[in-house]
């Protein structure tokens, strides 16, 4: 057996074994949560930290997920995509006590049979005893098999299955990763961070820009947003940057900077209260807190610069 697993960090230090694209196993039985959980939101975290509790009280059982690469699954024909990157959501599943990560390309499994699904990946691949899933929990070529199929699949595998209700906002509707989506792409991320139960946020590299910012006296930084993420509405947000432990408020710009630009490439261009340093080429978490107004085309810099004062003392305030 080839051990080369990729050991994932968490923010708090601590990490999960990634055993994508490898061929090591998990070293003992394990309590499995299975879903697609983009954005690992409250729906999801619920039925994750079953599994890892499941865990916690059998010394012989590990954690583990088993959750499809999002980027695979979800289209951005209708206009959204992924709430977070592969490496981001895995290292939010590590947090959630997820000792083992196994996270696929669909295609690899698409024309699996539901039984055979349950055989190879979570009895052979991932030494299941548990599984936990949602009730909306689909496996197998054609979305074939359901929580009523997978029960009587793991009885017949020696696995005991286990359905977790569907946590609901305080009006009834079930918290789900469409909603979130459509949140996040209208401006609404106050709403959309509460049912994730932390701030929307990436972590990407900080790129060169044109340094328009620090001859107005607003330096910046540059992110470049993927093109299969999940796209914050055009404009400027309240938001907070992670650098070396510590956390700085900022005022982030989320758009094709319409005023000094003619680029297409989506940006965050955020302007960090109090920090003055070079982030070249770091990764920087930027978490987007509250919406403040549209993305503007303003007709010069002076008045650019008159708003972003504004914009930073609103940011202040808050």
């Amino acid at each position: 057996m080839q051990w080369n697993f990729q050991f994932i960090r968490t923010s708090e230090g601590g990490f999960t074994i990634d055993l994508t694209g490898t061929n090591a196993v998990p070293k003992g039985f394990t309590a499995v949560a299975a879903g697609l959980f983009d954005g690992v939101h409250l729906g999801h975290r619920a039925v994750i930290e079953k599994a890892a509790s499941i865990a916690r009280e059998n010394t012989d059982i590990s954690a583990a997920v088993f959750t499809f690469d999002t980027a695979t699954v979800t289209s951005k024909g209708d206009g959204l995509g992924c709430i977070l990157n592969r490496e981001d959501k895995l290292s939010i599943l590590g947090k959630l006590g997820a000792e083992y990560v196994y996270s696929p390309d669909f295609t690899e499994f698409r024309e699996y049979s539901a039984e055979r699904f349950v055989k190879e990946v979570l009895c052979e691949r991932l030494k299941a005893k548990y599984v936990v899933c949602g009730t909306d929990f689909r496996f197998g070529k054609g979305a074939s098999g359901d929580t009523k199929a997978l029960e009587m699949l793991g009885s017949e595998f020696g696995i005991s299955v286990i359905t977790v209700p569907p946590v609901s906002e305080e009006n009834g509707r079930k918290i789900s990763s469409t909603h979130i989506r459509e949140l996040i792409s209208d401006g609404h991320i106050v709403e959309a961070n509460r049912l994730l139960g932390y701030d929307y946020f990436f972590r990407l590299p900080v790129i060169s820009g044109n340094h328009i910012g620090r001859t107005i006296d607003f330096p910046t930084i540059n992110q470049r947003l993927e093109s299969e993420r999940t796209l914050p509405k055009f404009g400027v947000y309240a938001s907070r940057a992670e650098i070396d432990g510590k956390v700085y408020s900022g005022v982030t710009n989320i758009g094709v900077k319409p005023t000094v630009s003619d680029s297409c490439d989506v940006l965050a261009e955020t302007y960090i209260i109090g920090f003055d340093g070079d982030l070249y080429g770091e990764n920087v978490k930027l978490s987007l807190i509250d919406f403040i107004r549209p993305e503007v085309k303003f007709s010069g810099i002076d008045e650019l610069k008159a708003q972003i004062k504004k914009d930073v003392i609103m940011v202040v305030k808050e």
